[in-house]
């Protein structure tokens, strides 16, 4: 995996700096269609991550997607109060309308994964992995499930309808171990101090009985006042 750090490092940089390469880059996919198939992806690391491999039945399509809100369509209708809105709210994120568009496009492929390659003022590009279930050398048990991009059963499709399990942070963790350790040693401590303090403090109420003098009784009261 060391190459595949320095390229993720690269691709970082480009993206965080603007650099002319990355300029460059996003003017290029500005003039081409909006849904384009790929030789080989961008970001390789991330495509590699994410299920790519350099086999016959595996493609790759970089998808163009408008950013900001999505205005509703216009139908004549009249002027009824139920269409007296500007903007719609589809529910889904850019990643999943970009796989939803591949995949209408590409019937015959199923989608493994998706992941970002970059954005402009306008636009927002993702590259979508795309494998065929009749290749053989294609041996991934999620592409026979079909339609899955329409179902929400990709990763950016669970992580929009909130049905993703949430991993807890390796740092979280290790805090709350650490935390669990710490509390245990205290109430072992706790349990060993306790003994000896509750025999001094025996010790305490004898040596403070031992030192007061008994009340006289009643009876030798009476006696004494007669």
């Amino acid at each position: 995996m060391g190459a595949y750090k320095y390229i993720t490092e690269a691709f970082q940089k480009e993206y965080k700096g603007r650099s002319e390469v990355y300029r460059q880059r996003i003017i290029g996919w500005r003039k081409k269609p909006a849904i384009e198939k790929v030789e080989r992806p961008t970001n390789l690391t991330r495509a590699r991550r994410l299920g790519y491999k350099a086999k016959q039945g595996y493609v790759i399509v970089r998808v163009r997607v408008d950013k900001g809100r999505r205005t509703r369509r216009k139908p004549m209708g009249g002027r009824k109060p139920k269409s007296n809105y500007r903007f719609v709210q589809p529910g889904r994120s850019h990643q999943v309308i970009a796989e939803q568009r591949a995949n209408r496009k590409y019937r015959n492929l199923e989608v493994l994964n998706s992941y970002w390659v970059g954005e402009d003022g306008n636009y927002k590009y993702f590259e979508i992995i795309l494998a065929d279930a009749s290749k053989p050398s294609v041996n991934v048990s999620s592409v026979i499930r079909q339609g899955k991009s329409f179902r929400g059963l990709t990763s950016a499709g669970t992580k929009g309808r909130g049905t993703k399990k949430k991993k807890p942070n390796k740092t979280r963790r290790r805090k709350t171990e650490i935390t669990r350790k710490i509390r245990e040693r205290a109430k072992k401590e706790a349990l060993k101090t306790k003994k000896p303090k509750e025999k001094a403090k025996k010790e305490k109420r004898k040596r403070v009985s031992e030192k007061k003098p008994k009340a006289p009784k009643k009876e030798e009261k009476k006696e004494e006042k007669k």
